[in-house]
């Protein structure tokens, strides 16, 4: 997977140490913070696996960042092994000394090789970053990385939503941010050779 078909490194190696600053700034005019928001996403995935009865054992997260949510994916998702990767050399240099003690590994994204081996990959908030042209290639490493019939976990927000626009505004990372609307993330799915599941 080449650089140009994830976040760019060089941004968020820039904000790596005040991410969760920055992004809790953001979001505080909801009045909830980051975690919030994160952990509900993966609680809400829980009830979705819980429907299809689909119990992943190893989780992959595209575009982990500084991987806060890891604790989250074995305690609400019950995965027994994780592997977060992300374009930021910093931000998987933070993920290692504050997760390193969990069974996860953390690496950049052209250092992992996807085999087709993950029960789960998540990708909460990621594509927004990536250049409309560089995609397909997203997926296609997301593809390789899936066991057949494994799970991928897609969450975009929505550009729909004011709110959104707003609280990505006032986010230095996702000021210049193309989003994708529904329709177009159903489509980029479907011209994946994904199957989506209503949400």
């Amino acid at each position: 997977m080449t650089t140009t078909s994830s976040p760019d490194e060089t941004e968020f190696d820039a904000f790596a140490r005040n991410y969760d600053a920055a992004l809790e700034e953001g979001i505080s005019v909801s009045g909830e913070g980051k975690k919030y928001f994160a952990r509900g996403r993966l609680a809400w995935l829980r009830e979705c696996l819980a429907k299809i009865q689909a119990s992943p054992n190893q989780a992959l997260d595209f575009g982990c960042g500084t991987a806060s949510s890891v604790p989250d994916f074995f305690e609400l998702l019950g995965v027994q092994s994780f592997v977060g990767i992300d374009s930021s050399a910093k931000s998987i240099e933070i993920a290692k000394q504050t997760y390193g003690h969990l069974p996860a590994r953390f690496l950049e994204f052209n250092d992992y090789q996807p085999s087709e081996d993950m029960d789960l990959v998540f990708s909460n908030g990621v594509f927004h970053h990536i250049p409309p042209s560089s995609r397909g290639v997203a997926l296609d490493y997301i593809c390789r990385s899936l066991r057949r019939g494994g799970i991928f976990a897609f969450w975009e927000n929505n550009p729909w939503n004011p709110g959104t626009r707003y609280v990505m505004s006032r986010i230095p990372f996702d000021r210049d941010a193309i989003t994708l609307t529904p329709a177009e993330a159903r489509r980029m799915l479907r011209n994946a050779s994904m199957s989506a599941q209503p949400s």
